[in-house]
């Protein structure tokens, strides 16, 4: 097997997890991958995944080597592709990220759809509330839900989501509703944070109008967040597609509504502009049309029953 065969080998363990998976995915088998990979890490002079007789894990290495596999094999298919006039015909492997939530209510659904149009398209995804480098680790297209920075990325926008604050009926029967960001040093709230420490201080549309509630319960995950609200346990921060349902529903109410910060844009990132390759240019433009009706991204659907 030559080194380009077993970079490519390499890479389908990594995303299988194992070897008789990458086997059957690579039409090989799995005597000849597990060769390939120890063939691979002889000439590396460092072991490259972690082997017990129940899992297969990268090792640190590893995680490093796949990463630059994915970019290299990413460029020499593209070459190839532009070289043979095949560049307008999608093929090969799909890779797509978006936050855990917002992938798996809008995101899932367009490329399945996608998919559905091209049979001869695979696809990965990954959803997770982190940020993704899509270079380094290997993906075409990010959603990204944020203010954008400088960067050699295109960036194509869909809409913005409204950032509100949220409550249960019961609960704002219990202890009133806030109509001033003053009033909420006397309520109790559900904190989100990343790490699962500390929350970002709550602001709004005029920073002169300070207010903080009482966190009394802080969750790295957003439909935790968004249960607990529900369920009565306070006030609640969200975008508007993790409270859509609830509020349409009337588990939970809209407040301070004329305090609200300004929308968060929603966009479609990837590399290389017109460069890049025709899966994913094409899924840019199917996804962005589709998005571009969510009406949650167009500042709409978010009324409470009695208002509809």
């Amino acid at each position: 097997m030559d080194h380009l065969e077993s970079l490519r080998t390499f890479v389908a363990v990594a995303d299988a997890g194992g070897f008789a998976k990458a086997a059957r995915q690579r039409g090989s088998s799995a005597p000849a991958v597990t060769r390939a990979i120890s063939a691979l890490e002889r000439h590396l002079g460092t072991p490259l995944l972690h082997r017990t007789t129940r899992s297969l894990r990268l090792t640190e290495a590893g995680e490093s080597f796949l990463a630059d596999c994915r970019r290299i094999l990413g460029d020499l298919d593209a070459a190839e592709a532009a070289v043979v006039g095949v560049r307008d015909e999608p093929r090969g492997t799909l890779s797509v990220t978006a936050p855990a939530l917002f992938g798996r209510r809008h995101v899932a659904p367009v490329l399945l759809g996608f998919l559905a149009q091209h049979p001869q398209l695979g696809a990965r995804a990954f959803f997770a509330d982190r940020v993704v480098h899509l270079i380094d680790e290997g993906y075409d297209v990010a959603v990204r839900i944020a203010h954008l920075p400088d960067s050699s990325l295109t960036a194509m926008p869909v809409g913005a989501l409204r950032r509100v604050v949220v409550a249960s009926p019961d609960y704002l029967a219990r202890h009133g509703e806030p109509r001033t960001p003053a009033d909420l040093a006397g309520h109790r709230a559900i904190g989100f944070s990343f790490d699962g420490q500390s929350s970002a201080p709550w602001t709004f549309g005029n920073p002169r109008e300070p207010g903080q509630p009482v966190e009394r319960l802080i969750v790295n995950d957003n439909e935790v967040r968004v249960a607990a609200a529900c369920a009565g346990h306070g006030l609640a921060r969200a975008l508007a597609y993790q409270v859509t349902d609830e509020v349409q529903d009337g588990r939970l109410r809209i407040v301070l509504r004329d305090h609200e910060p300004a929308p968060v844009p929603v966009h479609l990132v990837y590399p290389a502009g017109r460069m890049a390759a025709a899966k994913v240019r094409s899924f840019v433009g199917f996804a962005a049309e589709r998005l571009r009706q969510v009406p949650v991204l167009q500042g709409r659907g978010l009324d409470a029953p009695e208002a509809r």
